[in-house]
Parts: C-alpha cells; structure tokens; sequence
C-alpha cells in the first residue's frame, strides 16, 4: 500500500505556486524553464499589432476632422455623448490589442514549464492553471520557429496528447527541448508496449539523461 500523502487532497498547506510540491514519489525534474521573456512579450505586441494600427489611423482621422470642423464644441449634448460612446466602442480591436499586452505581462511571471521523470507540467494563466501531460499519452512533438523567433533564437512545441493539446511558448534551445522530449516519450511507449522481461537481460529500460544533455549544451 502507497504512503498516505495529503498534498494530493489539495489541503491548505499545499503551495501550488512551486512545481516541487507536485512532485509525487520517486519523481525528478529533468528540466524546467519560462518562456523567454522579450521573446513572449514581442509575441503579444506584434499579435493584431497591424490590425490594431490601421483601425486606430483610421478612427484618428476621422475624430481629427470632426474636431476640426467644430462637430463636438456645435453639436448639442446628446450627440456629443453618442460620438464619445461611438469611438469608444469602435475602437475595441485596440483596447483588446492593449489587454493582450497587459495580461502577457501578468501571465508571464507565472508561466513555468517542467519534464520530470514521469509527465510534463505546464504552470500558467493569472489565476494560476495546472496542467500535466504523461509522456505515454503524447501522440506528437512538433516545433514551430517563425521568422521573429529564429531572431529570438526561441521556438514553440506543440504537443498533442490523447486527452488534450499544449504550447510551450517561446522556448530556448527549443531543437535540443523538443529532441529529447521526442526521445523520452519514445522510450516511455517502448516500455509500455515492450516490457523489460520481453526484452534481453542486459536491457535496462529508458534512459531520461536530458538534464545532462541540455546543461551540457548550454555551456557551449
């Protein structure tokens, strides 16, 4: 029988707020990271940035011409406050562009992603969001390095799982992350479907040396 441990029950004493305290027995953490910050900032800013640009040149305009001609200091109360409304309401796709940005900047500091020896944990969202992804449930790893990333030397991975699917954003050394997650979930599934005792003695199961590995070309 497993010992009885009461963090999984959610007590009050349990601190989301660190991977650690997620950890269940024998569990390691093989790597752990946050999106690189400039990188993960620029995203946003750039995201409905043109759209963003036009609406507001266009909306200028107009507010400048009805100042000009003297629509808001001739036209009676009621109209004036209807014009205000207007513009308020029709410059929304800027006040989501400016709300992208500002939650970014919340969101950022509690976004955290972690490979252990067992799953993935992914740490995100303003009120904070858990989300674990085990390696025999992946389906694909997939990177994605757009033109802003590969000047930011950062990429995303895109993971599909048989319940659900996951972003980790903005990662560096992201060919080296999304290699050896590729790896550990394939030797996860060979384990699985390919037990030890169907295997040759001298076979000892998989290897997760990712830690190792990315410390080791990070020095580089």
């Amino acid at each position: 029988m497993a010992k009885y441990n009461e963090k999984y029950f959610g007590t009050d004493e349990m601190r989301i707020n660190n991977i650690e305290d997620l950890l269940g027995k024998d569990e390691e953490i093989l790597w752990r990271a946050k999106p690189k910050k400039s990188a993960y900032i620029w995203s946003k800013i750039l995201t409905m940035f043109p759209i963003a640009l036009i609406w507001g040149i266009l909306d200028g305009i107009i507010i400048y011409m009805l100042i000009k001609y003297g629509v808001f200091s001739l036209s009676p109360t009621p109209l004036i406050v209807f014009l205000i409304i207007f513009f308020i309401i029709h410059l929304t796709p800027i006040w989501i562009w400016i709300s992208n940005i500002v939650t970014a900047v919340f969101q950022y500091k509690n976004i955290e992603y972690a490979l252990t020896t067992k799953r993935l944990i992914i740490r995100s969202g303003i009120i904070i969001d858990i989300k674990n992804i085990f390696y025999a449930d992946i389906q694909s790893v997939n990177l994605r390095v757009g033109a802003l990333d590969k000047i930011l030397k950062v990429g995303d991975i895109y993971i599909r799982s048989n319940f659900e699917t996951a972003v980790l954003w903005d990662i560096e050394n992201p060919y080296v992350i999304a290699n050896r997650l590729q790896n550990i979930v394939n030797d996860i599934k060979t384990d699985v479907y390919y037990p030890n005792d169907l295997r040759p003695k001298e076979n000892k199961g998989y290897k997760t040396t990712l830690s190792t590995e990315i410390e080791s070309n990070d020095k580089k």
